[in-house]
């Protein structure tokens, strides 16, 4: 019988003591794939969530409106030319907003009220809007909906009509610039942001309205514009605006060099908090410069923790993994003292002794890796969450996310986690490592010692 089968059967000599040691070691070989499990899971989760963070800037004039319609101070060209040329700033968003109204009507719906747009244009708003009492004067609550949407509360009176945002860019296919999170060409193509065309991409809705089609004409600020492309957005403000250049937004206006905001995107999401100082510190007193500095910061944090909980524990179950076995192995070795120096009797070497033990100890292990690897498919997912979920709850309590919360949080509480193969594997890998290395150890001690010093200790 050679050496790796008599250790193998040397691993059933005691039912009972094999059951134990085979549960222990697979709990333990368990906990280390738990929390193995979940911290992939959350290194996972912290790079989704890092890449749906805003890595933007924004910038906006001190005492500025977000239209020139609200009056205020007015950034400049020139000004954010600094902030081109700041280190990871990849590009910036610079626009110049405004609103026209329909002609004819005013955005009060109040006879006589002056307009409050600074333009005025051809177009019709997609919206009409109902009064929840019916007033619609400016102090009541109102509905604003789509005709086909079926409103049938109050109407407005007669010449309330909507204005029309519109908005000059140079990133005109950037969902932000009418506060959507996508913005779709479905037919036409987008604008050239950099030029003076005089031409325009208006939303489905406002086309459908006018009955406006790629190459079709409206007038803005006693201006003729051309529709370029028409656009659907994910949200009401978008499908109510006019997109063009911001040089065709500012010969309009006659507001040359003219920026009511801007947005600076930046390289990584480790970089924001010192390029939003840099790009203060360039535009001194000019802007305030703002970012979700604080609270990606707060929506990594219990993912981080998590993270760390689980690195420690992993660490902690493999350290605890290699003890048990390596006291087991102690224990068998020294109660086969005696069969030890028998086998050095009759001419067996160091090494073929190491290798029966070796080979007892990785059937052992391969025992408790199958129980190890049924607790962290029924355990990793459960585990992950619980940690996740109790980190939340620590850093909410604690009021360090702020109003409403950090982003990201509703991502995070759907964290999934399962076992895979490559989690098995490393656990097989580090499992059979420590069984060869823990019997090598125990069974070379003991297998020095010399046959006469077995006989007369029995």
């Amino acid at each position: 019988m050679n050496v790796v089968t008599r250790g193998m059967r040397n691993a059933f000599r005691n039912a009972t003591r094999t059951l134990s040691i085979v549960i222990i070691l697979g709990l333990s070989i368990g906990l280390s794939l738990v929390m193995l499990i979940a911290h992939q899971a959350v290194q996972s989760k912290i790079a989704t969530t890092k890449s749906s963070i805003g890595n933007t800037v924004s910038i906006m004039p001190i005492e500025g409106g977000t239209t020139l319609s609200a009056g205020g101070a007015l950034l400049k060209t020139s000004d954010l030319n600094r902030v081109k040329s700041i280190a990871h700033v990849t590009n910036v968003n610079e626009l110049l907003s405004d609103r026209v109204q329909p002609q004819g009507t005013n955005d009060l719906g109040v006879p006589g009220a002056p307009p409050r747009a600074d333009g005025t244009t051809s177009l019709k708003s997609p919206y009409t809007v109902h009064c929840n009492d019916g007033t619609c004067n400016g102090v009541g609550r109102t509905i604003l909906c789509l005709p086909s949407s079926g409103c049938s509360n109050g109407h407005p009176p007669r010449g309330f009509s909507l204005y029309i945002p519109i908005v000059g860019t140079t990133d005109p296919t950037n969902p932000s610039n009418i506060f959507a999170s996508s913005i779709t060409i479905t037919s036409g193509n987008a604008i050239d942001g950099s030029k003076d065309t005089n031409d325009a991409m208006v939303s489905k809705a406002i086309a459908q309205k006018n009955n406006l089609r790629v190459s079709s004409t409206f007038t803005a600020y006693n201006k003729t514009l051309t529709v370029s492309a028409i656009f659907n957005s994910d949200t009401q403000d978008g499908n109510q605006t006019i997109i063009v250049s911001l040089p065709t937004e500012q010969h309009l206006t006659g507001k040359t060099d003219a920026i009511t905001s801007a947005t600076a995107t930046v390289d990584s999401l480790e970089n924001l908090s010192s390029t939003v100082t840099a790009i203060s510190n360039a535009l001194y007193s000019l802007a305030d410069v703002t970012s979700d500095v604080g609270q990606a910061n707060a929506a990594l944090q219990p993912l981080d923790s998590v993270k760390n909980i689980s690195l420690y524990s992993l660490i902690g179950a493999v350290i605890a993994g290699a003890v048990i076995l390596l006291l087991t192995m102690i224990m068998i070795v020294r109660e086969r003292k005696r069969e030890i120096g028998v086998f050095k009797a009759i001419g067996f070497s160091t090494i073929r002794i190491m290798f029966q033990f070796m080979a007892e100890a990785l059937t052992l292990t391969l025992l408790g890796m199958g129980i190890g690897v049924l607790v962290g498919v029924l355990g990793g997912n459960p585990v992950t969450t619980t940690l996740v979920n109790n980190s939340m709850n620590s850093i909410n309590s604690g009021g360090s996310t702020g109003k409403g919360g950090a982003p990201g949080f509703s991502t995070i509480q759907n964290i999934h986690a399962q076992i895979g193969w490559s989690v098995i594997l490393y656990g097989l890998a580090a499992a059979v490592i420590i069984a060869l290395v823990g019997s090598a150890l125990a069974s070379f001690f003991i297998s020095n010692i010399r046959p006469a010093e077995v006989l007369r200790s029995e």
